[in-house]
Formats: C-alpha cells, structure tokens, sequence
C-alpha cells in the first residue's frame, strides 16, 4: 500500500479524492449500478460518478434513506441523472427482484460497483441460511452480477464501450481463516470469527473478480472484473466494531500497519471511481487496486485453483435464483 501521500504510477496517492481522479472524465451516457449506495463511499461514488455524467442507479436496502441521498445529489448537481432502487444483499429472493426490475426497466448497464458490505458482525445467519458476512459481502454480488452479466454484455456489444465490473474488497482479505474460504465450514459457528469471517467474505471478492476476469476474456467480451481495497476509512461499515471505532491502532492494522490515517469518503471512493472511469485502466481486469495504483494482493487472491473452486461453490449456492 502506498504509504499515506505518497504518489504511484498512476499519479495518484492515498490523499487524492474520488473528485481527482476522475478529474476531465466525462461518463455521459454510461449507467451504472452502484449496491450500497445510500451510506459512506457508497454515497460519494454516486455522487462523483452521476458528476462525470453517469446515470447512477442506487441499488439500496433503505429506500426512504437512498431517496434523501438522491435528493443531496440533485440539489448540488441538478442535472444529475440519479434512480434508487430496493436491494437486501443479504437476501437472495431480494437480489432476484432486483435484477428482473433492472432487467425489465430496459436500461443498460455499464458500470457495475459492487459496493455494500458488513464488517466484523456477531454471528448470524442470513434469510438463506448462510454466513451474514459471505452472504451479504460475496453471495449476494456474485448473483446479481451473474443475473446482470448478460445485460452488461449487451450493452458492451451494442455500445461499442467497454463494461466495467468493480468489487470492493479489503485488505482486510489478508486475515482470511488459514485455508482461504471454509468450503465445508461456512456456518460453523463453534469455530466463527467475526475478523476472519469478514477476511473470508473480502477474499471471495478478489477471487470472484478473477475468475470473471478469466472467463470474461476467454468469451472475448468487451467487460473488465477488478477488485479493491478502498483504505482504512470510519464508516458505519464498522457499527459492529466498537473497538475498531474507538481505536485508531487496531484500524490501521487492518492497512498492514502502515501509516495509513483514516479517510474520509471523499477519499474512500478514489480507488473506486478510478478503477469504473479513468482511461489508465481501460483493458485491465483481474487486477486488485489499492490507492488508485496497482497492488498485490495475497497470495491466496491470484490462486486460480482457489477461485474456480469459489466459482463453482457460489454458483451451487445461488443456482435455485438463476
């Protein structure tokens, strides 16, 4: 990770903002989907993509509060094309409802941010009877890009652009369980913990990414998958954490313990918006970003073995909503 301030290849660094990096990029005429989007960087994705002109759709499990988010949008910028839409990432019959709508709107789609998450949680089991922390981070993206993928593709062909799918991870993916994701272990909740568990669910990211990346560019489809860590930033992603949020130290650990100081959303969203809009990245995928550079993930995220094996799993999982 580039040490706070520092500038990459790229010309940006862990101070540039969302605004930034985006800076001249005019994404007129490109939809986007962005899950999460009614709180923390979710918010200032939206916000800075529907700036550059994208028609941003809000894909949010809080509509009365994705309709106030909507609303700050349109005051500060009143040509912002901005729709919000119902999503529970945690409940697979959700997801579903939400892509035959998407689907069923006729809109394409061009940018797909796959955004929401939950941190560290108690143990708990989603309405589908899985890990909340899979479900919710892995499970529930991994279907709605699956649901979506063919209107992305469609769109890619009939524009002529290239699509762009953009996981938000972690480097948090880093203090995964020893063996990566607990095939046969998922709900098992004698040996559950709520920072590993999330690590599982971040690594799934990365690996989900990958092999879309592969399988993507062996069809030759005109569609880039990458994943990111968006930094050490104090949303309410941590509301299940209150040592993490009233500890600076521990919150940094989770940077690799490199001075990384908390972000705010403006900065938060950088990686993020860099990765679904700047040039630099067109015909890039199955890469990890951090700080809007490239960046390593462990080596558990590049084991292709691993990924095929949570590609198929995933699929077994969501296969009674496809």
């Amino acid at each position: 990770m580039w040490i706070f301030g520092w500038t990459g290849a790229s010309g940006f660094s862990a101070r540039s903002t969302a605004e930034q990096v985006t800076n001249g990029i005019d994404a007129t005429g490109l939809t986007a989907v962005v899950t999460g989007a009614s709180s923390g960087i979710g918010v200032e994705t939206a916000r800075v993509l529907a700036m550059r002109g994208a028609h941003v759709v809000m894909a949010v499990r809080n509509v009365d509060t994705g309709k106030s988010v909507k609303e700050a949008i349109l005051k500060e910028i009143p040509t912002a094309k901005v729709d919000v839409m119902q999503l529970d990432l945690s409940s697979m019959a959700s997801v579903k409802k939400f892509a035959s709508e998407y689907i069923s709107s006729g809109l394409p789609l061009n940018l797909l941010i796959n955004n929401a998450g939950i941190m560290m949680c108690p143990y708990m089991l989603s309405t589908d009877n899985i890990e909340m922390q899979f479900a919710t981070n892995h499970v529930g993206h991994f279907l709605l890009t699956h649901l979506l993928l063919e209107t992305m593709k469609s769109t890619a062909r009939e524009s002529n652009q290239e699509g762009r799918i953009v996981n938000l991870s972690s480097e948090g993916h880093r203090f995964a369980y020893k063996e990566g994701i607990r095939f046969d272990k998922i709900n098992n909740e004698a040996e559950y913990n709520n920072i590993r568990a999330y690590g599982q669910s971040k690594l799934a990211n990365i690996l989900h990414a990958n092999e879309l990346a592969r399988r993507l560019k062996e069809e030759g489809i005109n569609i880039t998958a990458n994943s990111l860590h968006p930094g050490a930033i104090a949303t309410n992603l941590l509301r299940h954490s209150s040592v993490l949020e009233g500890n600076p130290q521990i919150l940094s650990s989770l940077s690799l313990n490199r001075n990384v100081a908390r972000r705010g959303c403006l900065q938060g969203a950088a990686t993020t918006c860099y990765v679904a809009l700047h040039p630099q990245v067109k015909g890039v995928t199955g890469e990890y970003f951090c700080d809007s550079n490239l960046y390593k993930p462990n080596p558990q995220g590049k084991d292709e073995e691993l990924a095929k094996k949570l590609w198929d799993f995933s699929l077994d999982l969501v296969n009674p909503f496809c």
